[in-house]
């Protein structure tokens, strides 16, 4: 099979859909993959690293898009709209219950878009979507430390404190796996934690991991209103498989948390958790609301190319493969992957997104 791999075209998208490493497997697999020049520069993979693997390196997205399946990182951008075509394989996060525009234009294409975000073993994981999810939760504390500083806007706290000073208090609504590694780095750098989550069984696998160092507390609008005032850093860790993330922190309750603190949602390209919180950029990362420093970045992994594209290339890479041997017949071998399938046809595919878009669902 032909593979085209695009440069990532989204704001400071550094990372890229495959590796040398995983291109040189599907080049040995008899495949050949075609790299648009410069597409792995961010990640730190050159030209020369690509076609020493086999790739075939070629010059406009064009001639990358042309070709039987495409491997991306992000969801396609409307610059990126007019190269989607019928008979053409589009494996890469999609993200579609936030974003209407890109499902009609799938739908329209005829394409058949298969979202790493909606892969999913028997055992309800989400293989494609944990590694990004394990970064991302890790960096969510990494960038709240910088913008609690005060020459980012914040109001100025140490999350670890000092001796004879507090240290900062970390909120984290979702107890998955965005959480658990939010709360890893915060307990790392000795802040206050509390993870709300509204299972029971997960709340019982966190204490048995973190003991008496994380204060877990089952969510419900009362426990989010009593907590919420008092975080110096918010974050946002909620997911429902290929739906929005639900609403949990309103305005009002937004407005009542400390001048300078922080909310990051991890959640905001599923439409975020947090009524007051919008999409941002690593260009533009921040933005004041109701006294509150908000960060949606929706490619927080982005900030971390080298680490992340291999990372996500060790999930990724067995159903690249297998996709490239049997096309859409992998589907029927592997229940995991099927459900992955989001647009087919000129058909919304995937249950949860129909859903939310249940006019585009007919």
């Amino acid at each position: 099979m032909e593979i085209g791999v695009p440069k990532e075209i989204k704001d400071q998208e550094f990372r890229v859909g495959l590796s040398p490493s995983s291109v040189r497997v599907l080049w040995e697999k008899g495949h050949t993959v075609f790299i648009e020049t410069q597409a792995g520069v961010g990640a730190g993979f050159t030209d020369l690293d690509y076609q020493q693997a086999g790739a075939k390196i070629v010059k406009t997205a064009t001639e990358v898009w042309d070709r039987e399946m495409v491997v991306k990182v992000k969801e396609p951008l409307p610059a990126e709209y007019p190269h989607i075509h019928k008979e053409q394989l589009l494996f890469t996060y999609l993200h579609l219950a936030a974003d209407r525009p890109l499902t009609e234009h799938l739908i329209e294409s005829g394409v058949s878009a298969i979202a790493y975000e909606t892969v999913e073993l028997s055992n309800k994981t989400l293989p494609l979507l944990t590694p990004m999810s394990i970064i991302a939760g890790r960096l969510s504390v990494q960038f709240g430390t910088r913008y609690l500083e005060k020459q980012q806007g914040g109001r100025g706290v140490l999350l670890g404190g000092v001796p004879g000073v507090r240290p900062g208090k970390v909120v984290i609504l979702g107890g998955g796996v965005v959480g658990t590694e939010a709360a890893k780095m915060a307990i790392g750098m000795g802040a206050q934690v509390q993870i709300l989550d509204i299972s029971v069984d997960r709340l019982s696998y966190l204490e048995s991991l973190f003991g008496s160092r994380v204060e877990l507390l089952y969510s419900n609008s009362t426990e989010i209103e009593r907590v919420v005032p008092d975080a110096d850093l918010l974050i946002g860790a909620v997911l429902v498989i290929g739906k929005r993330a639900p609403v949990l922190v309103s305005r009002q309750l937004v407005s009542k948390m400390r001048p300078g603190s922080v909310i990051i949602d991890v959640a905001v390209d599923q439409g975020g958790c947090i009524e007051t919180l919008h999409p941002t950029s690593h260009s533009n990362p921040t933005y004041v609301e109701e006294g509150v420093v908000h960060v949606g970045i929706p490619n927080m992994p982005g900030a971390v190319p080298w680490t992340a594209t291999q990372a996500l290339n060790n999930s990724t890479l067995p159903y690249v493969l297998k996709l490239a041997n049997e096309g859409l017949k992998a589907l029927e071998k592997d229940a995991a992957l099927a459900k992955g399938l989001n647009v087919k046809g000129h058909r919304l595919i995937h249950p949860a997104v129909r859903e939310v878009f249940p006019d585009l669902a007919s």
